[in-house]
């Protein structure tokens, strides 16, 4: 699998969305009659797309709308919601700032402490509307912001960093030991970032019910040009999935793959599922959607990063509403919108009646996929071309 690239060292080839596309078998099925729904942890969702947890993508009113359409919002509990009573006035200043300041602003607004009596409120806020209430935190702070959070009603929780293994090492701090943590939660944990098959493997063992596979992938990343780490989502996919099935084959127990990251369109999700995923973790394209608090802004969630910011403020735009980008109808030509409409089109297409028919249809290497026969859509800058 892998090739020379000097003497003595080898490197394997890796794949992204863009490289790959899948192949129609010898069914097709109605799209009106497939199943997208996702069961996780003895829970079923009928939207299998979570929104990430960052803070110019979800917050309460995002989460609860979220909930109410079938999906999951997470909300971040080290972001701006923990930070600040009233966080809407330092989001429209985030909003306003220039891109030469905004990097400045965020990294100066992230260094206000968090309040531990605001993860108890913002938690409480989500569960009095009866919504699914899905919270994340970096590690350091796993310990303490779950006692908070499942005090106040939390249903699931999300531990989030750039990279997770089961063997972090510091003389500096306490590390988390992730293997007691998710066995002494009442609630299902979530685990992330990793990408390979071996680290997935490990961190499934500790208990987690979840994967968050991707590093670096998203719209408002940096962490590949900063750090120059990462690997391409289909291939992590891929790997994960792997060990996901092995580890169901060895342990009984169906641990959740959730792709997260690198996907803007209908078609990229689509294909995270064919490469194995059981759900998908997206935020530049609900960052587009009028419940979104980042005012058709964008931001990393390392980007607060004091020396060295891993993410950028990006500008995405305020494109419809997220039942316009969860559900349709779709107001534009690019496949941000309708996304589960494009998502069961592609289903029916393929022939795969429930979402884990999809892991099994075929996948071709295609470099041309988004190119071939598009050169009025690339010349006129619509539709693909964008």
């Amino acid at each position: 699998m892998a090739e020379w690239i000097g003497i003595g060292r080898r490197a394997r080839r890796c794949y992204g969305f863009d490289e790959i596309a899948l192949v129609p078998g010898a069914r097709t099925v109605n799209p009106n009659e497939v199943d997208t729904s996702f069961e996780f942890a003895g829970k079923k969702f009928k939207i299998p797309i979570l929104a990430a947890a960052m803070d110019g993508v979800v917050d309460v009113k995002f989460a609860i709308e979220m909930s109410r359409l079938g999906g999951i919002a997470v909300l971040n509990l080290d972001g701006i919601q923990t930070r600040y009573e009233n966080p809407d006035t330092v989001l429209e200043e985030i909003a306003k700032a220039t891109p030469a300041k905004a990097t400045e602003l965020i990294q100066s607004v992230y260094t206000t402490p968090i309040k531990e009596k605001l993860v108890s409120k913002r938690v409480s806020e989500i569960k009095k509307a009866k919504a699914t209430s899905v919270v994340s935190c970096i590690p350091a702070n796993a310990e303490r912001f779950s006692k908070l959070a499942i005090e106040a009603g939390a249903d699931i929780f999300v531990i989030q960093s750039t990279v997770t293994t089961t063997k972090h090492i510091s003389t500096q701090y306490k590390t988390l030991d992730l293997h007691k943590f998710c066995k002494s939660l009442k609630i299902p944990v979530i685990l992330g970032n990793c990408v390979t098959y071996e680290t997935t493997l490990e961190l499934m063992e500790t208990g987690a019910s979840g994967m968050l596979i991707g590093v670096g992938p998203g719209a408002a990343c940096t962490t590949r040009g900063v750090l120059g780490i990462g690997v391409p989502q289909v291939t992590a996919t891929v790997d994960a999935a792997g060990a996901r099935d092995f580890y169901f084959k060895r342990t009984g127990k169906y641990v959740s793959i959730i792709t997260d990251g690198g996907m803007n369109r209908g078609g990229d999700i689509c294909k995270a599922f064919a490469c194995g995923a059981d759900a998908v973790m997206i935020g530049s394209s609900f960052a587009r959607a009028q419940e979104a608090p980042g005012r058709g802004f964008h931001w990393g969630m390392a980007t607060s990063h004091v020396n060295l910011p891993r993410g950028t403020r990006i500008q995405v735009g305020t494109t419809g509403g997220l039942k316009d980008i969860l559900l349709g109808p779709a107001k534009v030509d690019d496949g941000s919108q309708n996304l589960i409409g494009a998502l069961k089109t592609s289903m029916g297409s393929l022939g795969a009646m429930q979402l884990k028919e999809m892991h099994d249809v075929e996948i071709i290497i295609a470099p041309s996929i988004q190119t071939e026969g598009k050169i009025f859509q690339v010349g006129q800058r619509v539709g693909m071309g964008k």
